[in-house]
């Protein structure tokens, strides 16, 4: 969306894209003639190791035409798997060149999956990115925002949404049989936290290209401790436990209850460090009720904070616990059991009414080629990681903050908007996206309104 665009006028370019790709087609084809249902879609694939490396398999069955990854060394031993394809260690020289590819993948750090996922759509390109979807909340709103002007087929990577377990445990859930749901817990027992800058100044690696990992994220030297893994601990570069989990967990209630954006949301945890995330703590988030449901306090605990137990039912490390006025139901990716376990002895759930998934990678090269739906486009994704990343803005501001959607402003503590986004560095804004600039970004969040 332009700056000159009023609301209505962005409603109806987002609802003309909408049908646009309901009906098969996008707004910018990436090539003359769009692929059709038998043809093998083109796929640019950025990031291509560690996680990455999943994803890429993944859509292995089309033809990867191009790979990026700021390693040398991990991008050569891609480049033998796919001999085909054109390398790149920066994404935006490989996008300079993407008259030919379809559709992206973006398996990145945090940090950059915003950069690379906008600067793709708006090519008119097609975007799988990994979770979270973005680094910070406002980006989040950017990237749902961006998909529905451009018209492109989205999947955010919560590989788990689609294994029939998610959807038996969705059905459970509405189906009413523990009744009024108003409380849900939601743990993981990781901890991707703690440690202290680095003073060292150690070389960059001759394989490694800094500058290009460091992408939108303020300059800072090199250092071992970062990579590959290790940048999740960074508030500059991950989120933390938050940032890495939640997003698959989370996921489950947020379906199942149809949540979407919270009123309040309060953290705990230890003194906040500038530099690196909590090694455990606790998010509450307050969502109004949808349709029948009544408002609903959801709970997240990572790390040290992670109960041992939960009204009497022992919980392993990992998982999801419904509270309701009948019981209780417990899921975690591949199981779910009623408690008080003698009150449902002999339950039989609810004949299946969501169909089984064609598979999380297939959903999208179908939407590529069809314009058929998929389950975590960025506007679902997008809801979902604003959400989480919030948890992360409560406990940095130290306060609980009372959160307006619809502007994307913090309306009791003016000091959190430092952590409602950031300024990128020169050079990694995408063309078409408006800079954030704290203190400014409620009439850019107004102008860009969800299209919801």
């Amino acid at each position: 969306m332009r700056f000159g665009m009023n609301r209505r006028q962005f409603l109806s370019s987002a609802l003309a894209a909408g049908a646009a790709l309901g009906s098969g087609l996008w707004a910018r084809p990436a090539r003359a003639q769009a692929p059709g249902p038998n043809d093998k879609l083109n796929v640019a694939c950025i990031g291509v190791q560690n996680r990455a490396a999943a994803n890429v398999a993944g859509v292995a069955s089309e033809n990867i035409v191009a790979l990026c990854d700021i390693d040398e060394n991990y991008l050569a031993s891609a480049a033998e798997q796919y001999p085909g394809a054109a390398t790149y260690y920066d994404f935006r020289r490989l996008l300079d060149d993407a008259d030919s590819i379809d559709a992206v993948v973006v398996s990145t750090p945090d940090h950059v999956h915003a950069p690379a996922s906008l600067w793709a759509m708006e090519l008119g390109k097609h975007v799988y990115c990994e979770k979270p979807l973005t680094h910070n909340v406002f980006e989040a709103r950017r990237m749902a925002l961006t998909a529905a002007e451009y018209g492109v087929a989205t999947q955010m990577g919560t590989q788990i949404h689609a294994t029939d377990n998610y959807r038996r445990v969705v059905e459970i859930v509405r189906s009413g049989v523990i009744g009024d749901i108003t409380e849900v817990q939601v743990w993981v027992n990781k901890a991707w936290g703690g440690g202290e800058l680095p003073t060292e100044t150690p070389p960059v690696p001759e394989h490694i290209h800094w500058d290009a990992w460091l992408g939108p994220a303020p300059e800072r030297p090199y250092h071992p401790v970062y990579l590959p893994g290790n940048w999740r601990r960074w508030w500059d570069f991950g989120g933390g436990t938050l940032g890495d989990m939640a997003c698959h967990v989370m996921d489950l209630p947020f379906w199942a209850l149809g949540l979407r954006h919270p009123r309040t949301v309060e953290a705990d945890g230890p003194p906040v460090h500038p530099e690196t995330c909590p090694l455990g703590m606790q998010v509450t988030y307050i969502f109004d009720g949808v349709d029948d449901n009544p408002p609903c306090r959801l709970v997240w605990s990572d790390g040290d904070r992670v109960p041992a137990e939960i009204n009497g039912v022992p919980v392993p490390g990992m998982g999801v616990m419904f509270l309701g006025s009948k019981g209780m139901l417990f899921a975690d990716y591949g199981r779910w059991e009623l408690h008080p376990v003698h009150i449902f002895e002999g339950y039989e759930p609810p004949e299946p009414t969501i169909p089984s998934s064609i598979g999380h990678y297939q959903e999208w090269i179908r939407a590529c080629k069809e314009g058929t739906p998929t389950t975590c486009n960025f506007d679902y994704s997008g809801a979902l990681t604003e959400a989480v990343l919030l948890g992360n803005v409560a406990y940095r501001v130290g306060e609980k903050l009372q959160w307006d959607a619809d502007t994307l402003t913090v309306s009791n503590v003016p000091g959190a908007e430092e952590y409602i986004g950031r300024v990128y560095r020169e050079g990694w804004l995408p063309p078409a996206q408006p800079a954030y600039e704290p203190g400014e970004h409620a009439s850019i969040a107004r102008r860009r309104a969800n299209v919801a």
